[in-house]
């Protein structure tokens, strides 16, 4: 039997007193809970392979964390959190004054609707699980140490417990937290996965996506 760890952090938080909406944009990270920081990095295997998006916060928040392996992470643009178009950088009270009918329409779906230019979070679902899959072909055995989105980790889990997207939506995973999948391979069963661990160790903030 071949086992696969995803150990699934969702990096530092981030500054945001305008509540803006800020997806794919790319702002920075507060990585100075260095408390929350060492109890995290205190949970996670030493010997593993270590991935981010390609956006700042997720290299600041593993770089943060210091452990080896993390200072040459694997970038995944894949793993980035939803895109949500011509919104970012608007606060949600912009966005329901000046676009009502499109902003109706998303927040009453936004599991397959998108917001302009954007994409549906069954979207987001569909390329997260090709890239675990396809990382889990290429790091077989391997304990892999994810750092990356609130949005990301949601699709993750959905994968892993077989959920719908207007059901991983319901997850709450805060700034900080760990979750954990395991993929089995191998044997005389079919692959198949496990959860270890959902929104562990981080403290939830809310958050604007």
């Amino acid at each position: 039997m071949i086992v696969t760890r995803w150990w699934l952090i969702r990096h530092a938080p981030v500054p945001n007193s305008d509540r803006l909406i800020y997806g794919r944009d790319d702002p920075p990270a507060d990585t100075g809970d260095t408390a929350a920081l060492s109890a995290l990095a205190a949970r996670l295997p030493r010997e593993a392979v270590w991935v981010t998006s390609h956006l700042r916060r997720t290299r600041q928040t593993a770089a943060a964390l210091r452990l080896p392996g993390s200072d040459m992470a694997l970038v995944e643009r894949d793993l980035a959190e939803q895109s949500f178009g011509a919104w970012e950088g608007l606060s949600h009270d912009t966005v329901a004054a000046r676009h009502p009918d499109e902003a109706r329409r998303f927040w009453s779906a936004p599991a397959t609707e998108a917001p302009p230019g954007g994409e549906s979070f069954a979207q987001v679902m569909a390329r997260t699980a090709g890239a675990i899959r396809r990382l889990t072909a290429a790091h077989a055995g391997r304990d892999i140490v994810a750092v990356i989105h609130g949005g990301t980790i949601r699709a993750a889990l959905a994968l892993a417990l077989d959920l719908r997207p207007e059901s991983a939506l319901r997850l709450g995973i805060a700034p900080l937290s760990l979750s954990r999948i395991d993929h089995y391979a191998g044997g005389e069963s079919e692959a198949s996965w496990a959860v270890g661990a959902v929104n562990a160790l981080g403290t939830f903030f809310g958050e604007s996506r």
